[in-house]
């Protein structure tokens, strides 16, 4: 029986759990909460919990260890210590599967995992990971027809289903909080009609647009990162357009832009001994804010909206502007922290409640004959009530498959990957599709 080792139980683990203990794997989840991995494997006699905290694992030599046990590892810790996980694979000869981005750090790796004989695998979740996979297989097909695709819009959004739709944010949280935020502080850049655009971190927010999307209305749209080098990823050099977006409920963006200029996702630390939350909000604002006594009044001001404006509205949803005392365990805190924490309280999913994943490529192809196309492409996963959300099964089951046909040998590649190319692709998308994860197309003469 092979052994895999996850390191991380956080809201997506459970499905590959589930899948990798159903396969005849024996499956162990280290976890700093022990309990959270006690109940991913729920007492099954294939399932084992440990505790640990890879982030008092100084030395990684606990980590060394536990990957030495194990014939695979997946990285579901913070994207922070993929690298530390990876290294600690290559010193033990042992493949690694992680769902998060390729850090430049962690391409360094590639040759010493070559050598090591494994491969470390990124990008095998959702976003990124569904959406490369996705968009290779219709990228590949128009190729092999001999047309080229001139232009690529990809959109991704993890929301509440529309019944569950009930806060003024109108987002839950089906992933990390903190990790939520983090993304939000990231600078963006993409083509657009041969346009070369370029948004700094402080204006991310401000830079949406409407998307409709059949069946389900309006969302908002903006850009997710550095687009543009998916262009030479992709094999489509010469697109006039490639964009990668985010996709959120309309009022989203506007509300997060105001939260970015009240400096609430800063991750300094500051003293909330004796503090309210109201307190902690008016020494954020600067010293030429205005200062009349109304903490509402004087935000709204200083960001220049009505006091009835729907942001400030949001603002005081949250607790920002109560005149209870900050308790959280901790003598200092960031407003990123401080409001990550706010968020959950607020906007967790209650029990029964569905998620939905909506992932949408849009194609300009030509053709050497003249003929010219836009494709769509596009999946839309719901939670299932009270089971598995569908963050959690798109994000964890493209691993969990690959995991399975790595150590069945049916994945024979090493170095440092990104499922982009028919080996990778095919199979884990055929898997899905059993799985009821699958993309309509759509394809219109233009």
């Amino acid at each position: 029986m092979k052994r895999v080792l996850i390191l991380g139980a956080g809201l997506v683990t459970g499905p590959i759990v589930h899948y990798l203990l159903d396969q005849g794997y024996h499956v162990t989840v280290a976890s700093r909460t022990v309990a959270k991995a006690e109940t991913l494997v729920d007492h099954h006699p294939n399932g084992e919990a440990l505790a640990y905290d890879i982030e008092a694992d100084a030395s990684s030599a606990q980590l060394t260890d536990l990957v030495r046990q194990a014939d695979l590892v997946v990285s579901l810790v913070p994207y922070t210590y993929h690298v530390q996980v990876a290294r600690a694979g290559i010193v033990r000869r042992k493949p690694v599967v992680t769902t998060s981005y390729v850090s430049p750090a962690m391409q360094e790796l590639d040759e010493a995992a070559k050598q090591a004989g494994i491969i470390i695998l990124n990008e095998v979740g959702v976003d990124p990971g569904l959406d490369h996979m996705s968009a290779m297989q219709i990228i590949h097909r128009v190729q092999a027809t001999g047309g080229e695709v001139k232009g690529f819009m990809s959109y991704c959004g993890g929301l509440p289903a529309p019944e569950a739709n009930d806060n003024p944010l109108g987002y839950k949280f089906s992933w990390s909080p903190r990790g939520v935020l983090l993304a939000a502080c990231n600078a963006a850049h993409y083509l657009r009609d041969g346009q070369d655009v370029n948004v700094a971190s402080p204006d991310l927010f401000k830079h949406h647009w409407l998307l409709d999307v059949a069946g389900l209305g309006e969302f908002e749209a903006y850009p997710n990162r550095d687009s543009v080098p998916y262009r030479q990823l992709y094999g489509i050099e010469d697109a006039a357009t490639m964009y990668r977006g985010t996709l959120r409920n309309v009022g989203w963006c506007r509300t997060l832009d105001h939260i970015v200029k009240l400096g609430l996702l800063d991750e300094t630390a500051r003293d909330v001994t004796n503090t309210s939350y109201a307190q902690y909000m008016r020494r954020l604002l600067p010293a030429t804010a205005p200062n009349s006594g109304d903490l509402r009044a004087d935000v709204a001001a200083h960001l220049g909206l009505d006091l009835a404006d729907d942001v400030i509205k949001n603002l005081e949803w949250l607790g920002l502007f109560a005149a209870e005392p900050i308790d959280l365990g901790k003598q200092t805190i960031s407003p990123l922290d401080l409001l990550t924490r706010l968020m959950l309280d607020r906007m967790a999913y209650d029990e029964g409640e569905r998620d939905l994943i909506i992932l949408e490529h849009r194609f300009e192809a030509t053709y050497p004959d003249g003929k010219k196309e836009h494709i769509t492409s596009t999946l839309t996963a719901f939670g299932e009530p009270g089971g598995d959300s569908a963050m959690a099964r798109t994000v964890s089951l493209p691993a969990a498959i690959a995991v399975d046909l790595i150590l069945r040998g049916e994945i024979t590649a090493t170095g440092v990957h990104i499922p982009v190319t028919p080996n990778f692709y095919e199979p884990i998308l055929a898997r899905l599709q059993e799985l009821g994860i699958e993309f309509v197309e759509k394809t219109e003469p233009t």
